[in-house]
C-alpha cells in the first residue's frame, strides 16, 4: 500500500519542483497511519509549499484520498532544510 503512495507522491513533486533528482520521499509506516517526509533542494521548498501553502495542501488532499482507499491515514511532512 505504501509504496504506491511513495510513487504518487514522487510523481507529483517531480513535476512540480526544478530538480526532480533531488526529490527523495521516506516513509514512516505505522498501524494505521504512514508518515511522508518530502526533501527537495533547498530552492525548491517554496515550489513544493506553494503561496500560502495551497500546493502542500493540495498534495496532502490527494495522498489522504489515496490512503482512505487502503483504510489508512497519511501525513506528509515537508523536510526544511538545515541552517535556514
Amino acid at each position: 500500500m505504501s509504496q504506491d503512495i511513495r510513487e504518487l507522491i514522487e510523481t507529483i513533486v517531480k513535476a512540480i519542483v526544478d530538480n526532480p533528482d533531488q526529490v527523495s520521499v521516506k516513509e514512516l509506516e505505522g498501524e494505521r497511519v504512514c508518515i511522508y517526509e518530502i526533501k527537495v533542494a533547498d530552492n525548491d521548498v517554496g515550489k513544493v509549499i506553494g503561496k500560502q501553502g495551497q500546493t502542500a495542501k493540495a498534495i496532502r488532499t490527494i495522498v489522504s484520498a489515496a490512503a482512505v482507499k487502503k483504510n489508512k491515514r497519511a501525513e506528509i511532512e515537508i523536510i526544511e532544510p538545515q541552517g535556514l
